[in-house]
């Protein structure tokens, strides 16, 4: 993984959920950004296995619910 490309982004958090990475980051003596990317190093093989928006299984159980309507 390349460590010198350093884009810049914008990304939006809940207030409550900040301030539990800015006090985490505080306590690592480290950067939220540092905070952000190890979280996202821990948890990405969980979030892959989250089904997709698309996933037909998805779209039948929109499709159930609708009918129930």
């Amino acid at each position: 993984m390349a460590g010198t490309d350093k884009r810049k982004q914008s990304l939006y958090f809940p207030e409550d959920m900040l301030k539990e990475i800015q006090d985490e980051a505080n306590r690592q003596d480290r950067s939220l950004s540092w905070v952000v990317q190890q979280a996202w190093k821990i948890a990405r093989e969980r979030i892959k296995a989250y089904p997709s928006v698309n996933d037909v299984n998805g779209d039948e159980e929109i499709d159930r619910k609708e009918e129930m309507m």
